[in-house]
């Protein structure tokens, strides 16, 4: 039976705060692990990146830890990129504030400064990359002596993106009594070496994997020219009813708005650098139709659950066959067909080929031009693909 918040257990202040911003309902990730998190439990989730981890974790370390020292928070997360600081920091920190409990971002590629200070006025909960808090242990200007709750969040990206090294440094530096609790997508390889080290007869939950796969969706892959691109995207979108894009950068989200803005194509952004607000305004913008395009970058997008998105155009190629799969699995939602569409240049190649063989692919790719009258159907465009595939 579904539990409400309040039935998990979590303060009055965070239920009501909770429902002032329409969340009413636990996920299932959440109704799995509050109650064991607000026991004291170590705690080992399994759970794809957007099915609401970030509460999971949160809401019990908020109901949980006290105030802390300036230098010495009581609560640590981990996380692997700046994107993912600011974002579970801005889900958490009005949450925070109706407990009394404050929060700080810490990542690399800006100033230390201003991190610097906040930890001197007192934060009770860091929320950081492994880089910064490293530099920021070593300064003598964060202490994790007196950590109550630590939480390690995304821990297989952690692994693939070389973290392992920094995020065992900083565990083992943790020498006070706490509780730990660690999400990811996968538990092997150096994931289980971390939970078989540094974990307490953690408790394990898993949510159900819902990602499509490659078989529930079409594959288009097209070879475009730099000075054409943003026309062929602009041309797929205005065939379609509903179109989310990716980028890598921030700065290249932006751009591509404005890009096809000037080709007629209504559009929003969704990205790390826009306060909470906007990206709000954004989603709803596109969920109600009001624009007819979304571009996001990865990390923005991860949580982003729109019914009706036809078409995922991966405007910058994607990096791996995860990104590949995590970004297309945002259409072919609840059974519905949908259309992955890598946009390749002359010079990317190489990463095509190796997210189509890692995921046994094996798509032409069709070098187009803005001016193909097929590009505004593409779903007859991959029936035909799929026809000439059963007649090879």
């Amino acid at each position: 039976m579904t539990k409400t918040f309040a039935e998990l257990g979590l303060p009055a202040e965070i239920v009501a705060e909770l429902a002032g911003q329409g969340i009413m309902a636990p996920f299932a990730i959440q109704q799995l692990t509050i109650e064991d998190a607000l026991a004291g439990r170590d705690v080992l989730g399994k759970a794809k990146t957007g099915s609401g981890k970030t509460l999971a974790f949160g809401l019990p370390t908020l109901g949980r830890i006290t105030k802390a020292r300036p230098g010495r928070p009581h609560g640590l997360v981990l996380v692997p990129t700046r994107e993912l600081a600011t974002q579970v920091t801005e889900a958490l920190e009005p949450l925070g504030k109706v407990v009394g409990l404050t929060m700080q971002a810490v990542y690399g590629g800006v100033s230390m400064d201003p991190q610097v200070n906040a930890l001197k006025r007192g934060v009770d909960i860091v929320v950081g990359t492994p880089g910064r808090l490293i530099d920021l242990i070593e300064r003598g200007e964060l202490s994790v002596a007196e950590i109550e709750v630590l939480v390690v969040d995304e821990a297989d990206r952690m692994a693939d993106m070389g973290f392992m090294p920094q995020v065992q440094k900083i565990l083992y530096g943790v020498r006070s009594e706490h509780q730990t609790m660690l999400f990811s997508a996968t538990l092997d390889g150096q994931v289980k070496r971390l939970v078989d080290r540094y974990m307490h007869d953690p408790i394990s939950h898993e949510v159900e994997d819902s990602e499509p796969t490659v078989d529930q969706m079409d594959h288009l892959f097209f070879l475009v020219h730099q000075m054409d691109k943003v026309k062929v995207a602009a041309s797929i979108i205005k065939g379609a009813n509903r179109t989310l894009l990716f980028v890598r950068t921030k700065r290249g989200a932006d751009r591509l708005v404005e890009q096809l803005k000037r080709e007629g194509v209504r559009a929003g952004a969704i990205h790390g650098d826009l306060r909470q607000g906007a990206r709000e305004k954004a989603l709803a913008d596109f969920t109600e139709g009001k624009v007819h395009a979304l571009v996001a970058t990865d990390v923005a997008a991860r949580g982003i659950h729109v019914d009706g998105v036809d078409i995922v155009i991966h405007y910058d190629p994607s990096m791996d066959e995860k990104d590949y799969l995590h970004r297309s699995g945002r259409t072919a939602r609840a059974g519905e067909s949908g259309i992955a569409v890598t946009l390749q240049l002359w010079n990317q190649e190489n990463e095509t080929r190796v997210v189509q063989r890692r995921l046994g692919l094996k798509i032409p790719v069709v070098e187009v031009f803005s001016n193909n009258p097929g590009l505004r159907d593409l779903p007859t465009w991959a029936k035909e693909q799929d026809a000439e595939k059963a007649n090879a």
